[in-house]
């Protein structure tokens, strides 16, 4: 299907581009792609994916919009407050672009839905704040084939990789899962929760930004690819710093000796703040 012609006009700036073009920007609009949680980091990702024309975006998020998220949760309005976080997100995404259709799934993920809702679309970003959905999501991505882009945020440092192990180039391993970088979540309560240590608003906007970047990038095949690298930003420093990751030999999930098969193996993830 051809763009029309306003269509043609919205996105201008980016069909000129030689990488992306016509037909990249109507790989945009083909595209479907996931974001779990509306918060600090989803809000800026779905913003721009919207923006930037891709055609089916996924919300997944149950909680309500309160105060102390428009500090950092750019897609909900004071208006907003007391709404549940998809739909304000959702009327967010489609005041900067009609075109995107938007997916309101108003749940919490778990190993009963986790599976099915990442089969849905191409790409996965995670914007959530707790280990134990980060390792639900990666495992449901890799058991189901699709690329995930995760993120992270402290109070005033951030990072961002890709992942996607399941792709392996002439048969053979070439990507980490998020397993290799970290095998078990650490010990409860030591990593403290944003609404424990506080977080800067717009370092959540810089983190997710980037995400929607190298989701673009993936469904464009365009520039180098974040998997097997993991880039660290000191938002005080104003410094990034990027190393490689390799995957890890011994990996439950996609090592050469896997015992995690399916989603069994997980309890299910507890509340907790999208930063």
């Amino acid at each position: 299907m051809a763009l029309t012609d306003d269509q043609l006009e919205r996105y201008a700036r980016h069909i000129i581009l030689r990488e992306v073009g016509g037909v990249g920007q109507a790989r945009l609009r083909d595209a479907r792609v996931l974001v779990i949680g509306a918060g600090g980091l989803g809000s800026p990702a779905l913003l721009y994916l919207s923006a930037a024309g891709v055609g089916t975006i996924g919300v997944v998020d149950d909680d309500e919009v309160s105060l102390s998220n428009l500090q950092r949760q750019i897609a909900h309005r004071t208006i907003d407050i007391g709404r549940l976080k998809v739909e304000s997100a959702s009327d967010s995404a489609r005041a900067i672009n009609p075109d995107t259709h938007v997916n309101r799934h108003a749940t919490r993920l778990n190993t009963h839905n986790a599976l099915e809702l990442v089969k849905n679309y191409e790409i996965v970003l995670d914007g959530s704040d707790n280990f134990a959905t980060r390792f639900l999501v990666n495992d449901a991505c890799y058991l189901a084939g699709r690329t995930l882009v995760s993120a992270a945020v402290g109070q005033f440092d951030g990072q961002l990789a890709t992942f996607k192990a399941h792709e392996r180039p002439h048969g053979k391993r070439a990507y980490p899962c998020y397993r290799c970088l970290y095998p078990e979540a650490p010990p409860p309560g030591t990593v403290p929760s944003c609404t424990e240590a506080g977080i800067l608003g717009a370092l959540a906007g810089v983190m997710g930004t980037l995400q929607a970047l190298e989701a673009i990038k993936e469904i464009l095949g365009i520039g180098d690819t974040m998997a097997g690298r993991l880039t660290l930003y000191d938002g005080l420093g104003g410094t990034f710093r990027t190393v490689k990751v390799k995957p890890d030999p011994a990996c439950a999930l996609c090592g050469p000796e896997a015992t995690l098969r399916d989603l069994s193996h997980h309890s299910e993830p507890q509340a907790a703040c999208t930063p």
